[in-house]
């Protein structure tokens, strides 16, 4: 198998996927429909062609009046069940789900709702095609501290369907070191602790991530490559890199993917990983995701089985589940 054959066949694992941004207008426009709400849009079309983002910002004007139509268990359950079909095509053997409960609860929709709707979905993505999930609840950080507790509390009584915290939305301008109380608050709880930083903010922000939040793994982070000492930090203790190349391209963090920093990454030792983050706006799921960043920078076999394996060595898995998992993978390469 040549590299991008290989990028399709092998078992993966996706860490940075925004379940509300692989809401396809499609299914926005049937669910708008479903539940009566009118949309700024005519047609599928008309929604399409207003995803010609210019930045974060611009993506997320869209991002949440896509959202507007989710206001019941079955919405989110729909949501997600899709995403899970296609993640099956596409080798996903492991997902972990983002959802911003903000987004909703702004709306007057339960975070119960949510999270009912999402852990059905998960329930069914096991039995159905095998795929092991996990739900992260992430923090807006264009919102207060104030709010991000608020949120938390509301949450904690389905403390048992999610395993870890985020911190996503509009980055400039909101350090990670804004959110400190609360993500402490969260490890005291047991969660899982993870936070975007280094995608339009600076390097800055990422030591911030490391130290402030204490994270366990860096979402996106590709402007680590700015600081030398960050470089040899992550590296030194392996903190994985959840990168989204096609996200990249599309919010003009690079302007051609051929400049993208994923083979740079890889080579300097960090655990750089490919995801989708909102690829209902970005153009692609996980393969498309790597098939395009393989024939952009010219990856190799090799690199795209570490990138596999470290996705799967940087999941939040149990060990016996991580075993399985890199069993699979080694057997493909194998072949």
């Amino acid at each position: 198998m040549n590299a991008i054959e290989l990028a399709r066949a092998i078992p993966k694992a996706e860490l940075h996927i925004h379940i509300e941004g692989s809401l396809e207008p499609e299914l926005i426009f049937s669910l708008a429909q479903r539940n009566g709400v009118a949309l700024p849009y005519p047609s599928v079309q008309a929604l399409r062609e207003a995803y010609a983002f210019t930045d974060l910002q611009s993506f997320l004007d869209i991002y949440y009046a896509g959202a507007s139509v989710l206001l019941h268990e079955a919405d989110f359950f729909d949501m997600a069940w899709a995403y899970f079909q296609r993640a099956h095509a596409d080798r996903v053997r492991h997902a972990e789900l983002f959802f911003d409960p903000q987004t909703h609860t702004a709306r007057g929709v339960p975070v119960g709702t949510v999270i009912a709707g999402l852990r059905r979905a998960c329930e069914r993505a096991r039995a159905e095609l095998g795929i092991s999930s996990e739900l992260i609840l992430c923090f807006l950080r264009h919102l207060s501290e104030e709010a991000a507790f608020a949120t938390l509390e509301d949450a904690l009584p389905y403390r048992e369907h999610f395993i870890g915290v985020g911190l996503d939305s509009s980055e400039v301008g909101h350090p990670p070191s804004k959110f400190s109380r609360v993500f402490a608050r969260c490890r005291e709880l047991g969660l899982r602790i993870v936070a975007h930083a280094g995608e339009e903010g600076p390097p800055a922000y990422i030591w911030e991530a490391l130290k402030d939040l204490k994270v366990e793994r860096i979402d996106h982070g590709v402007r680590c490559l700015e600081d030398p000492a960050l470089v040899a930090e992550l590296a030194r203790r392996r903190v994985p890199l959840t990168v989204c190349p096609l996200s990249n391209l599309k919010l003009c963090v690079v302007n051609d993917l051929r400049d993208h920093p994923m083979k740079r990454l890889l080579d300097a030792g960090l655990c750089a990983t490919v995801n989708s983050d909102d690829p209902a706006y970005f153009g692609g799921y996980l393969n498309a995701n790597f098939e395009q960043t393989v024939q952009a920078l010219g990856l190799s076999g090799d690199d795209v089985i570490a990138l596999a394996r470290n996705s799967i060595e940087a999941s939040f898995v149990s060990e016996a589940r991580r075993a399985e998992l890199l069993a699979e993978l080694a057997a493909v390469a194998a072949a």
